[in-house]
């Protein structure tokens, strides 16, 4: 990772929740799932949490770097209905070598829906397939 990355640095990421990502999306599998309100899933509330911590990294990334969570500590505070923009607000809290941390807000267009904390590690892309493709042959 380039050098400048620098606690504060700060990214806005806007998204429509569709319907595919309400709480029966999570896993169609399930039953459970299946009998929940269509409101935006705290899985996916989750992921675009990380979306937004990637789209702030990406300048200051080198290349075939990439970055993976590694932690995440959110609470999720309020319901979301399909076709409401979420906005997460990530803003970078300590770089630690390939260490990050970040400070997370996410809002609808009504309340604050999710806040909390999460860490990603930047890895060569290349190094972490092999990492999977020697797990996967056992």
């Amino acid at each position: 990772m380039k050098g400048t990355l620098t606690p504060g640095t700060k990214h806005t990421h806007s998204y429509v929740v569709p319907q595919n990502k309400t709480v029966p999306f999570v896993f169609e599998e399930a039953e459970l799932f299946q009998q929940m309100p269509q409101v935006f899933a705290t899985a996916f509330m989750v992921g675009l949490m990380e979306w937004a911590c990637m789209e702030t990294m990406k300048p200051h990334m080198d290349e075939g770097e990439i970055s993976l969570g590694v932690d995440i500590c959110v609470s999720h505070l309020a319901a979301t209905p399909p076709g409401m923009t979420v906005e997460v607000e990530a803003t970078c809290l300590a770089v630690e070598g390939a260490k990050t941390k970040w400070s997370l807000v996410a809002r609808d267009e009504q309340d604050i829906i999710g806040k909390g904390t999460h860490e990603r590690f930047t890895i060569k892309a290349e190094k972490f397939a092999k990492i999977v493709e020697k797990k996967s042959a056992g």
